[in-house]
């Protein structure tokens, strides 16, 4: 439609790289499932009689064939289910969201779009909108709380790299993506 006034306080910052990765690093580990699991050898099954007696047979003493150098064995120190998630200090997260959008004001990547709602849900409509708006690679788009954009979302969530998020979801990890 025309120009937008931007805070500068918001959009006009240097941005800072640092704290751009380190809130990509911890959105990114948070998202690990953190699954993984192996058997040690008190979790493995069997391996309760000594397999031979302790002298006199000239090999070397053992005491159970799930100890972790015999085949169907246990793992030592292999991994067990945790949770990966940390957390980086508030003024940090905020710093980060405000360099990603500094830095897509300085790349030129940034539109603003005054009124994204749709009468009805159509894919083809919001295709027509993207390409309208010379859209083709990865594409966020933000809108505020108060918006009723359900019918724009339904009619984007099924085209490919294509996100809409609220201004309260807004993060850095979608945002660089």
């Amino acid at each position: 439609v025309g120009s937008v006034d931007l805070n500068d306080a918001v959009f006009g910052i240097e941005p800072n790289t640092q704290t751009v990765f380190e809130a990509v690093v911890m959105q990114r580990a948070s998202l690990r499932q953190g699954t993984h699991s192996t058997k040690n050898r008190t979790e493995v099954r069997g391996g309760g009689k000594k397999p031979w007696r302790q002298k006199g047979t000239g090999r070397a003493r053992t005491g159970s064939i799930r100890s972790p150098q015999w085949r169907g064995g246990g793992i030592v120190f292999g991994p067990k289910p945790r949770s990966y998630k940390y957390s980086l200090n508030r003024k940090v997260r905020r710093l980060a969201v405000r360099s990603a959008l500094s830095q897509h004001v300085l790349d030129s990547s940034l539109k603003v779009v005054e009124d994204l709602t749709f009468e009805n849900v159509k894919t083809k409509a919001f295709i027509n909108v993207m390409s309208a708006l010379e859209l083709e690679r990865k594409t966020l788009f933000v809108v505020s709380n108060e918006e009723e954009v359900t019918n724009a979302y339904l009619s984007m969530r099924n085209l490919a790299n294509t996100m809409l998020l609220t201004v309260q979801d807004l993060n850095t990890y979608d945002l660089v993506n």
